[in-house]
């Protein structure tokens, strides 16, 4: 279950669990933090995760503009860890998350311990004007047409792999049916006008995972994110789709866990 919490006078819902170093899981835009079940059980034993549900999602107020930044997720992460209490993090972000994940390290790099990104979206902004509004139009249309759940039964198998569990596409598609119309609004405008590779931050600590059979952030444009990041680490996992962390969680946290023994110890 959901806790929410005030943070610079907007309330943010999240899940939390565990103690030690905090962990923070930042989903992408058509998911929640609910997307972060098993990872919420599996690092428990050794830190504090936290897993918010990003403004406009869940219990979380929406931001201020209807076309948001990054940054302006980025800076709302801030308050939000504030709120709770944590001066440093390790940030993992997946997909869209990752573009927040970027930007917050970019804006607050002391706070960073180590940042992970997960089939991360490169976002819209570099391509031309009209293609930029076409893709965002085809998302929000698709919402209009079809409400969340909708949404959720066209584009959830298409997040994996066409071998991924019943389980793993049932969870996809629970989650993403539970998505707030204004918040993903919001969401995929800034993923419009987005672009990662002119918001990453300096030279860090850095993973950049990613599902060898992602048919939505490729993994040719992963490793580009993982090319443009100095000293990144990157691991493939073969055969696995863009919501590799809920297709086969064991193989995702074990990237995980191999660079945090290295980089936190």
């Amino acid at each position: 279950m959901a806790t929410i919490v005030t943070a610079d006078r907007r309330i943010i819902g999240y899940r939390e669990t565990g103690a030690g170093p905090a962990l923070v899981l930042l989903h992408g835009v058509g998911s929640g933090a609910a997307s972060w079940a098993a990872q919420l059980d599996s690092f428990a034993a050794r830190f504090r995760v936290i897993a918010w549900d990003a403004p406009g999602y869940g219990e979380s107020a929406p931001l201020a503009p209807a076309t948001p930044s990054a940054a302006d997720y980025a800076d709302a992460l801030a308050s939000f860890l504030d709120a709770l209490g944590v001066a440093t993090a390790i940030v993992v972000g997946h997909s869209l998350g990752a573009l927040i994940a970027a930007s917050f390290a970019r804006r607050h790099p002391a706070r960073v311990r180590a940042l992970i990104l997960g089939d991360p979206a490169s976002g819209y902004g570099r391509l031309e004007p009209v293609a930029r509004a076409a893709k965002t139009r085809e998302r929000l249309d698709l919402l209009d047409a079809h409400g969340p759940a909708g949404l959720a039964e066209r584009r959830a198998a298409g997040l994996l792999s066409p071998a991924a569990p019943a389980a793993a596409i049932a969870k996809v598609r629970s989650v993403m049916a539970a998505i707030r119309p204004d918040g993903y609004a919001q969401a995929v405008r800034m993923l419009g006008a987005a672009d990662i590779f002119a918001d990453l931050p300096p030279a860090r600590p850095t993973l950049v995972v990613w599902g060898g059979a992602d048919r939505v952030t490729t993994p040719e444009s992963c490793r580009a994110v993982a090319d443009a990041i100095a000293g990144a680490e990157r691991v493939e996992l073969p055969g696995l789709g863009h919501a590799c962390y809920v297709e086969d969680p064991a193989a995702f946290e074990s990237a995980l866990r191999a660079f945090l023994e290295k980089t936190i110890g």
